[in-house]
């Protein structure tokens, strides 16, 4: 069964079955472009049926929308937000128009639930239009970007409740390997002794640092131009809309957004957008570092460091029997690769904007959505699945230790730069320990070198 519809362009039959309108269909037909529909982020459907909620409920404060109408549309928001009528939303995430076509499918989808609600027709837009009535009071240009930000910010408390996961398995790993005694490397080369729970230790702060990142970025998604509508001069939105609806979304969502102070630089600046995504680069680049760490650390299990153990998850070669890969920093190594490309997406899209409006916000989104999602995921992976199960090699971390040439460096305040350089290289042509070289020039007593040799003084 079918239903009639019409726009501007004319007529066009849809399913009876569907809440989409007429301006949907017409963007599902145009934007076949990622295959990755609206749908594919909960978040977001949620967020702006938040945000059209949060405008319903202003309006009926102003007076501008019948109680009747109001509550129909809040109802059917709740539904949405609930996560019923997800599969409804069926645009692309990739498409022209500046999120028009996002737009009009929250609202096409909201009027036909909220018109069942009221004991109508689907389609009989003159009890309660998508464009007069859900639209009320907003553009695609002020609406969509704050449904934006707001799926963003969801997304940040996962991704940092993600990382906070990863941390703690860090700090325990730190905690586990303390006592381990291991040769620190710099630029390949082997360093001075340091713990296997020092280097580990390392990582759990970087993660928390890239938290406290994030939680500073998340502050400027908390502004928003809700209220700007076209451009920013809040053409065809009553007086006192801005700061209605803003008070309603605040309390929808529990969070402390905040109206733009010039609500037409706020239309067009996708500043925000580009700052996020630099942290996100931030965090996927220092990811892809740590990843890297434990490949290296782990490698062999003959010829390589092997000086840890990561977890086996699957076999590793098709033709090398017993081959056994570091497949989950590998992915999240890829993960970063992807993220840092995605933060390239954005800076020419911010930059791409012209005059009073940014019309590339929907790949802006995009690329954010993914990076946000993936990397949270790969950082609850790499927790759980690697580092969570990871051993050390103590013996042969030891047997490093005691056959490095960098304790030499130890020595420097008793006998001088050149004299240890000199001994470093008589170990390294004779295969001598520098304990054993020591002892035989006389150069210092063996308590003394007992004392300072001894690996846990040097760390």
């Amino acid at each position: 069964m079918t239903r009639l519809e019409h726009d501007l362009l004319g007529e066009r039959y849809l399913p009876e079955a569907a809440y989409y309108g007429v301006h949907t269909l017409r963007a599902a037909e145009n934007f076949a472009i990622s295959g990755v529909r609206l749908s594919s982020y909960p978040d977001f459907v949620r967020a702006l049926a938040t945000v059209k909620q949060a405008a319903a409920l202003a309006n009926a404060e102003l007076g501008t929308l019948s109680s009747a109408r109001a509550e129909a549309i809040v109802a059917a928001c709740e539904e949405i937000r609930a996560g019923k009528w997800h599969d409804q939303f069926v645009v692309d995430m990739i498409q022209g128009g500046a999120g028009t076509s996002t737009n009009m499918n929250a609202n096409e989808v909201i009027a036909n639930r909220a018109l069942e609600l009221m004991g109508f027709h689907r389609s009989d837009y003159a009890q309660l239009s998508p464009n007069e009535h859900v639209n009320l009071s907003q553009s695609t240009n002020d609406a969509y970007p704050t449904a934006v930000k707001l799926a963003l910010i969801m997304g940040i408390h996962k991704l940092r409740a993600a990382m906070a996961v990863l941390r703690g398995e860090f700090a325990v790993k730190s905690v586990e390997f303390a006592d381990i005694v291991k040769i620190g490397r710099t630029q390949l080369q082997d360093a001075v002794p340091m713990t296997l729970g020092q280097e580990f230790s390392t990582y759990a702060v970087m993660i928390q640092e890239d938290e406290d990142r994030l939680a500073e970025a998340a502050k400027l998604i908390h502004e928003i131009n809700l209220g700007a509508t076209a451009i920013g001069t809040g053409i065809n939105a009553p007086e006192g809309y801005a700061q209605a609806v803003c008070a309603h979304l605040c309390r929808l969502t529990g969070e402390n957004f905040v109206t733009a102070g010039n609500l037409i630089e706020a239309t067009q600046d996708a500043g925000a957008f580009v700052q996020l995504s630099g942290v996100l680069k931030r965090v996927a680049v220092k990811l892809s570092k740590v990843c890297n760490d434990l490949r290296l650390l782990s490698s062999g299990p003959r010829a390589g460091f092997g000086e840890i153990n990561l977890p086996a998850m699957q076999a590793g070669s098709s033709i090398m029997p017993g081959k056994v890969n570091p497949v989950i920093p590998e992915v999240v190594n890829q993960i970063a690769f992807e993220v840092i490309g995605n933060d390239v997406t954005v800076s020419f899209a911010a930059e791409g904007g012209q005059l009073q409006l940014n019309a590339f916000e929907p790949i802006i989104a995009f690329s954010l959505f993914k990076s946000i999602g993936h990397m949270e995921r790969g950082c609850l992976v790499l927790a759980q699945k690697c580092v969570a199960g990871i051993t050390a090699n103590e013996g042969h971390l030891r047997d490093l230790v005691e056959q490095s040439l960098a304790t030499v460096t130890a020595l420097n305040p008793y006998i001088g730069y050149a004299a240890a350089t000199e001994l470093a290289l008589e170990a390294y042509r004779s295969g001598k320990s520098i304990r054993e070289l020591v002892l035989e020039r006389k150069l210092l007593p063996p308590e003394n070198i007992d004392v300072i040799l001894n690996p846990k003084n040097l760390v």
